[in-house]
């Protein structure tokens, strides 16, 4: 079967240096990382090639870990990680013992693309591969677009603040 691929761009009145910051430091990914309903009471951030976070969601009774594995950072360009699903230990674990269907990949590659849509905004693109079927992708689509929505909304109040 053909791996699929998920990938979402979206626009944000950020300059693409704050929107680097959604990625890259902890205090910025707590406020963002996980869909609604969901904070991140974990995100310890190893932000360097080679490097690994350790991030959390937790909601709905639930708390669900990853690591991020960084293979290529290119400074507010694009950021390449490897996304696994871990115990609160960082300790791999098959993703269909938090609940995730069976055929869940182990690993999700990620790539983060920015570039300037103009002044104060940044174009964000994430692509995230290797699944197995469109419910999968769907899934991921659905989480991602709430992530996406709760960093707009990081964005505005730090533009406020």
């Amino acid at each position: 079967m053909k791996p699929k691929d998920l990938v979402m761009t979206r626009v944000f009145d950020a300059p693409v240096a704050l929107a680097w910051l959604a990625w890259s430091e902890s205090a910025y990914v707590m406020q963002w990382w996980g869909p609604l309903g969901f904070s991140a009471p974990v995100a310890k951030m190893d932000f360097r090639e080679g490097g690994t976070s350790l991030v959390c969601m937790s909601g709905h009774g639930m708390e669900m870990y990853n690591t991020w594995s960084y293979t290529r950072i290119v400074a507010q360009e694009r950021i390449e990680f490897v996304l696994r699903w871990v115990d609160k230990d960082g300790k791999r674990i098959e993703p269909a013992a938090i609940g995730l269907p069976p055929d869940m990949p182990r690993e999700v590659p990620h790539l983060i693309a920015f570039k300037s849509a103009g002044p104060g905004r940044t174009e964000m693109t994430i692509t995230e591969s290797g699944y197995v079927s469109d419910p999968q992708v769907e899934m991921s689509r659905a989480g991602l677009a709430q992530c996406l929505d709760k960093m707009a909304a990081l964005f505005a109040a730090a533009q406020k603040g």
